[in-house]
């Protein structure tokens, strides 16, 4: 199977195994675990934060933060129409932060700094909610892969700061966007109040994301992990997988940009496919066709898997598990299925 449905598709590889079965551990609900610890001060010290916390998820670094960002009072968050909270978290922002959804438009998933001065509310009135976060996707994820431009990121936090709200930086796939811009990761999340990092795409990683934010943050942050089940004991077994990740799969992601760039333009030359690839930046490639669930169950007969996000619409996702050759083969069933 040349499975393209997400990258969160890895398997560990047997190196990465290998790291994860000789890990030191301890109990890392009384930060007893020096492998978890060496993570959790590795990843601040990359994004440029004063604390870190292991998680289980992404899903849960966001959970946390919308909750640390927002109480239960009706406040609202601003993020593209098209991220994850909005698609992916089964409501979670509303159920456990009390947080009324702005969804806003941008291309590729990107949002601008006028786009938000238009969406502020005060709260000044009784009858409206007080906009308190923003949320910014980096790269954006089913809107194509794109990488918003620092210079677009930095218009939007100085509106934030403007305006005093928070804000929180969706670090799902944060490593292609340094891979693919040559920007820091440390500059990417600069300015925002929290930001994550998931090691279970791209990086390769099993388990895991870490949260980073102030001391403050990231204690309270902990209450919550607690609270919502997340703390673990021996957690130094996955987090060992995690560092494997940041020592050996950052810099590779380039080959998985180059593999979705070979689909991509692959693709475009097929007739009944509708691709840009000039809009393919990192691994994800997005495109369209007449009947997009039929289209990926006849590549499943035919052993390639991809994910239709709507009626017309594919998503493929390029990962370390799919070497060049595959990519190829990927091309050729598409080809015969259409």
């Amino acid at each position: 199977m040349v499975n393209l449905y997400s990258d969160t598709q890895t398997r560990p590889t047997a190196a990465m195994r290998r790291g994860m079965a000789e890990a030191e551990v301890g109990d890392e609900q009384s930060f007893a675990d020096p492998t978890v610890n060496r993570l959790c001060e590795r990843s601040a010290e990359l994004l440029g934060f004063e604390a870190a916390v292991f998680l289980p998820s992404g899903t849960m670094c966001n959970a946390i933060a919308f909750r640390l960002h927002i109480g239960p009072g009706g406040d609202e968050v601003i993020l593209h129409r098209t991220s994850h909270p909005i698609i992916a978290e089964a409501g979670g922002p509303a159920a456990i932060s009390g947080a009324v959804i702005h969804p806003v438009d941008g291309d590729g998933g990107r949002f601008d700094a006028d786009t938000v001065r238009g969406a502020l509310r005060t709260g000044r009135d009784r009858y409206t909610p007080r906009s308190r976060l923003i949320s910014v996707e980096q790269t954006t994820n089913v809107a194509g892969g794109r990488v918003w431009p620092l210079e677009q990121v930095r218009s939007v936090l100085d509106v934030a700061a403007e305006a005093g709200l928070r804000t929180h930086l969706d670090g799902a796939r944060l490593m292609n966007a340094v891979v693919a811009s040559g920007v820091p990761a440390h500059e990417w999340t600069r300015g925002f109040d929290t930001a994550w990092l998931d090691f279970t795409k791209g990086l390769g990683a099993p388990v895991g994301a870490v949260l980073v934010g102030s001391r403050e943050l990231i204690d309270e942050a902990w209450r919550y992990k607690q609270m919502w089940g997340g703390a673990m004991r021996q957690a130094g077994i996955i987090a060992a997988g995690a560092l494997h990740a940041l020592d050996h799969h950052v810099d590779r992601l380039a080959e998985d940009h180059e593999n979705a760039q070979v689909l991509a333009r692959g693709l475009a030359g097929i007739p009944g496919v509708e691709l840009d690839p000039e809009t393919v930046e990192t691994n994800i490639v997005v495109f369209g066709v007449p009947d997009a669930a039929g289209l990926c169950a006849e590549l499943e007969r035919r052993d390639v898997r991809m994910g239709a996000l709507d009626a017309t619409t594919v998503r493929a996702v390029t990962h370390l598990d799919v070497d060049r050759a595959g990519v190829q083969t990927a091309l050729e069933a598409v080809r015969a299925a259409l």
